[in-house]
């Protein structure tokens, strides 16, 4: 781990402008710098750099952030390998904490796992040139598949000969230890030399005590997303029904197949670069897919799709396009797939071959031009895929069209923002002729019962730790489930006053007087005021992020410090980071009318009237979101009792409500 001091050096060395100048031709604007963004296409300039706030923002992609965050996502690096980079661009010796010898000890077997992963695949690649088995055999499979030489070599295709020891000969011969030879799963280790092992196509006794797993093999290497080889697919060319098709690496140190995607090493620069991930089934349709020159694709490699490997995704672009062949049976096996990238906040597409056709097959059959405008123009969501695919089980049953519904706003229920929710029940209404407040009424006792039991599930701080949701977080939960609209614009003011000008010292009336029986004015800070404002009401940020944000700056003051904006342009959670970019950003600055003698007030100048209007804003919704909650309790038929308290209540919210707004200066018409 890096020393917190030498990452302040780095962040007091790391000048914004210069690390983006390495990348992007910048001109000066005003108090900016503008240059066209490196992480979408685009004619007119909408990136922008701010040295005096040391950040970078695109108004066209959104992407933003400081030094260390360009750098991630420029190069896909992770935080700490984004901080040694930027260490050496500024020669800057970084300390980092002594290891433990069993820590030394597991980053030198991971290490010896890459290490002799890399000569497997370099055997298998000289395998392919070198021998004439390889050459007839390996070779003649990829040349017979269409493959280039030049796509073969970019993914390193290698061919394993028809031999049960060949490679881990081959590696002992060359240094190799085996005991890194099994533990990276090249080599299978038996006990006992007299020991039955099963063969691919007869039971024989091990001559040896170890066998090569991959042999009579083409290879597929398996990269990270850093490009070392973490694992292998061997593809068998016997015509022998016994014989499995495809033999794959098992769980390594370094190897876990359930966070990996085939091809995302190449994929992931085009990934961003069309803000959108195709996603395949196989090893060659992503080879054949490059070939036709489309490399914004990855494979699951035959697994069904993980929350891991969505999140990889995710790392890169919100949106995911699934292209599946023309078998429905096994379409409809992995909607579970969609409704993970639905759970995941993500977008989804899906796009249907034509029948007895494959990535792989139909990208050879049409140019590279047709096939991007196949998919483009025949990309749909997974709405529309989902009803058109079964609508033909359905036909006239008004049972079985039901069911298709149900399942369908099940899907939707999963997606976590309300907006998105709105747009996909409005077009389902529109597609299955069904009303929207039906479909409003179904989702919204999906998300209930999912709330529900998540909460009998969580009923102890430990059963809420185990599931990685804090106390705060079901309150929060549970407010969203029941309220009638979100506080979420009213929040997102809260957290931009407080990270703009949470620092600024206000001065307000305490409760002690004078002599003359005035009362004696306190300096305070912004964040002070806003925070006691807040808890003093038990008030308790809806949004996670914002949540997360407030708390810090409670943390903070109890520390006795008040963070400005650099403390969270320079944090290590990325969307704490880019939340703070877009709320300090603006592509605007007022020129200097006050030479033309033309004051503008400017907000810093009436700061506590803002943070006021804030304050109470947010206070005001969250009593129309009360109210709404009691209004839609005295439409289920309450008890005589229960009716009179839930109106008094009512009455009393309402009368709160109208001093707020009397507050904020609204007129209320009605």
């Amino acid at each position: 781990m890096i020393h917190k001091e030498d990452i302040d050096k780095i962040f007091e060395a790391a000048r914004v402008e210069d690390v983006v100048a390495d990348y992007v031709t910048l001109k000066k604007r005003g108090v900016n710098l503008i240059g066209r963004c490196p992480f979408h296409d685009e004619k007119t300039p909408s990136f922008y750099v701010s040295p005096a706030k040391g950040i970078y923002k695109c108004f066209g992609c959104g992407k933003g952030g400081n030094a260390v965050n360009f750098v991630m996502e420029k190069e896909q690096m992770t935080y700490p390998e984004a901080l040694r980079t930027l260490a050496k661009k500024y020669n800057i010796e970084i300390v980092e904490e002594e290891q433990t010898p069993e820590q030394i000890q597991s980053n030198n077997d991971r290490e010896s796992l890459f290490v002799v992963s890399a000569f497997a695949q370099k055997n298998f690649t000289e395998n392919l040139y070198s021998t004439d088995e390889g050459k007839s055999i390996g070779l003649g499979y990829f040349k017979e598949r269409g493959f280039r030489e030049d796509i073969i070599q970019k993914f390193q295709l290698g061919y394993s000969i028809n031999n049960r020891t060949a490679f881990t000969d081959a590696a002992l011969a060359n240094g190799y230890k085996f005991e890194y030879l099994v533990k990276a799963g090249l080599t299978i280790e038996y006990k006992n030399e007299q020991e039955a092992i099963q063969d691919e196509t007869e039971t024989v006794k091990a001559e040896h005590k170890f066998l090569d797993r991959f042999w009579g093999r083409v290879m597929f290497p398996v990269h990270n997303v850093s490009g070392r080889v973490i694992a292998f697919g061997g593809r068998t060319l016997r015509t022998d029904k016994k014989t499995a098709k495809y033999i794959n690496s098992p769980e390594t140190e370094i190897y876990h197949k359930s966070d990996v995607l085939y091809g995302i090493f190449h994929a992931k620069a085009d990934i961003i670069r069309q803000d959108n991930c195709l996603l395949v089934e196989g090893y060659t349709d992503v080879i054949s897919m490059h070939q036709a020159g489309i490399e914004n694709v990855v494979a699951s490699s035959g697994t069904s799709l993980t929350a891991g490997q969505i999140k990889l995704i995710r790392r890169y672009s919100n949106n995911i396009t699934i292209l599946y062949d023309g078998d429905s049976a096994g379409i409809k096996a992995s909607f579970r797939g969609i409704d993970l990238i639905l759970e995941e906040g993500m977008n989804v597409k899906v796009l249907l071959f034509p029948d007895n056709e494959d990535p792989d097959s139909y990208s050879k059959r049409v140019t590279s031009d047709e096939l991007k405008a196949f998919i483009k123009d025949n990309s749909k969501d997974f709405i529309s895929f989902k009803t058109n695919l079964l609508m033909g089980d359905v036909k006239n049953d008004p049972i079985k069209k039901a069911q298709l519904i149900k399942e369908i706003v099940e899907s939707i229920a999963l997606i976590p923002e309300a907006i998105y929710r709105s747009v996909y029940i409005k077009e389902c209404s529109r597609i299955m002729d069904v009303e929207e407040t039906v479909l409003l009424s179904e989702l919204n006792k999906i998300r209930s019962k999912k709330f529900n039991d998540k909460r009998n599930h969580a009923q102890s701080p430990e059963q809420l730790s185990s599931e990685n949701t804090s106390v705060d977080e079901v309150r929060i939960v549970e407010k969203k489930e029941h309220g009638i609209a979100d506080s979420e614009h009213q929040e997102r003011d809260i957290i931009r006053l407080l990270i703009n000008y949470g620092s600024k010292i206000v001065q307000v009336d305490s409760e002690d007087a004078d002599e003359d029986g005035k009362l004696i004015p306190i300096d305070i800070s912004v964040a002070e005021l806003i925070i006691h404002e807040l808890q003093h009401d038990n008030i308790i940020l809806e949004n996670v992020l914002y949540h997360n944000v407030f708390n810090e700056f409670v943390q903070q003051i109890e520390n006795n410090s008040v963070p400005d904006f650099n403390y969270f342009t320079n944090h290590e959670n990325v969307e704490i980071c880019s939340l703070t970019v877009d709320l300090i950003s603006s592509p605007y600055t007022l020129s200097d009318w006050e030479k033309h003698s033309i004051f503008i007030t400017k907000e810093e100048d009436i700061i506590k009237q803002s943070m006021n209007n804030a304050v109470y804003a947010l206070k005001s919704r969250r009593l129309e979101m009360m109210i709404g909650d009691i209004q839609k309790q005295l439409k289920e038929n309450p008890t005589e009792e229960e009716m009179m308290t839930l109106m008094q209540t009512q009455f009393q919210l309402l009368q709160a409500k109208k001093e707020f707004n009397k507050l904020l200066g609204r007129i209320i018409v009605k």
